[in-house]
């Protein structure tokens, strides 16, 4: 799409300038006083599922460099982020910060899900419960593969307000109840058939229609890390 809209060079700026394969200083400063985390991730078919993830600053963990950590709680069972995350490690994850500085980190990545207990036991400087009574059930551990900011142009500023939450409630109204009213409607639409989606395309032949008629690599991956398989 560069070659085609012909932004090229305003892209290779960026790269050059903003795109980094390791969280900096000030980028490690920024993730301890996240709040929120946003996670983008899809299956082997390419069925995406974008989440959020909220707990007080420093829920994130950035264990070096090159890797961080989320916690995974009790929910509502579906672990749609972690299904696809058990098919396909890539992650993309997206923290903003609406308050302050108005500001946004992406980090891209490859996770891997690991129980709670194992997880302290190889990270044992992690430690304490940030919330009292609200304790990980597991974590996705990232390995940061890319890492650059998301400009402000067009970050809403907000203002932080107190508020109570109910973290170890089961209560389905304290967690939203019926918000949509989906609860006693049809799956699927009567009279239509669920939709199915084609099969994921595959890079471009070629690339004879654009300018210069050969195609280039604008970010080469490095080569994609040994999978750890869980137990069961």
């Amino acid at each position: 799409m560069q070659c085609a809209f012909g932004t090229q060079d305003r892209a290779d700026r960026f790269y050059a300038e903003q795109l980094r394969d390791r969280l900096l200083p000030r980028m490690v400063e920024f993730i301890t006083r996240m709040d929120m985390l946003f996670v983008a991730s899809s299956d082997t078919q390419g069925e995406c599922d974008a989440s959020l993830r909220a707990g007080p600053p420093g829920f994130i963990r950035v264990l070096d460099d090159r890797t961080l950590a989320y916690p995974e709680y009790r929910g509502n069972g579906v672990h749609a982020s972690l299904g696809n995350i058990s098919e396909n490690a890539h992650v993309g994850l997206l923290m903003v910060d609406f308050v302050s500085d108005l500001i946004g980190l992406h980090v891209n990545g490859t996770a891997r899900i690991v129980e709670d207990a194992t997880f302290r036991a190889e990270f044992p400087e992690v430690h304490g419960e940030q919330v009292p009574g609200r304790r990980a059930e597991r974590w996705v551990v990232v390995g940061v593969e890319e890492a650059y900011i998301h400009c402000r142009k067009h970050i809403p500023r907000m203002e932080r307000l107190s508020q109570r939450r109910e973290w170890g409630t089961d209560d389905p109204a304290r967690k939203g109840g019926d918000y949509f009213h989906a609860k006693g409607t049809a799956a699927v639409a009567p009279g239509s058939e669920r939709r199915s989606y084609p099969p994921l395309r595959r890079r471009f032949p070629s690339t004879t229609h654009l300018s210069s008629g050969s195609a280039r690599a604008l970010r080469p991956r490095p080569a994609e890390p040994a999978r750890r398989v869980l137990p069961g």
